[in-house]
């Protein structure tokens, strides 16, 4: 059985996660450095590496810790919808405004990542690739049950569709970052219901 001494350990990571998110989300991984985290937690450097071995260390349970964030709020809208169409529509609206209001501070963490995977830090390559595949077979899994409940056409590439819908919102958010612009995010969004209410559904 886990002692005092374990479940403080296991609080004070946790406690360092937390507050490194937003920093690599915000600053990326090349912008942050262990002064910051440093900063941000109020421990010593002997308090970080004597609960992390490495910043990259600090990074990948980051990553984890953000990307699980992102998906339990979006199972948590996603979950009471009945209908596959519902389901998809939850999700569209999560993503309203979400250069605004995002779950972890500096945007979507998955997207943020897999930009600094392609620009020299690949030991995130392969937490970035499983997160992305997962979100992947989610969506098709959700448009895979509104085929099976006959509320989507039946010739639909799911895989391609679910492509389509994660490139569609990452993309947009690029944009809306980048010029400052929520409403691109959010003009994508309504293009995509569209498509969804006009050209999926039956």
């Amino acid at each position: 059985m886990p002692g005092p001494m374990s479940s403080k350990a296991e609080r004070t990571k946790q406690h360092i996660i937390t507050k490194a998110a937003p920093l690599f989300n915000t600053q990326g991984y090349a912008g942050t450095s262990m002064s910051d985290i440093m900063r941000a937690t109020g421990l010593a450097k002997g308090g970080l590496y004597g609960n992390f071995e490495s910043k990259d260390a600090i990074a990948a349970a980051v990553f984890d810790y953000s990307f699980q964030q992102l998906t339990e709020a979006i199972v948590a809208v996603v979950r009471p919808q009945p209908t596959a169409i519902g389901k998809l529509l939850a999700i569209n609206s999560f993503y309203h405004n979400y250069t605004l209001t995002p779950t972890i501070a500096g945007g979507c963490p998955l997207l943020n990542s897999a930009v600094e995977v392609r620009a020299g830090f690949p030991y995130l390559q392969q937490q970035v690739s499983k997160a992305m595949e997962e979100t992947l077979r989610y969506f098709e899994r959700i448009l895979q049950l509104g085929i099976d409940q006959k509320e989507l056409r039946p010739d639909i590439d799911t895989r391609k569709e679910a492509e389509l819908f994660f490139a569609q919102i990452e993309g947009a958010m690029v944009m809306s970052r980048a010029t400052g612009d929520p409403r691109r995010l959010n003009r994508m969004l309504d293009y995509m219901r569209q498509h969804l209410l006009q050209e999926l559904a039956l």
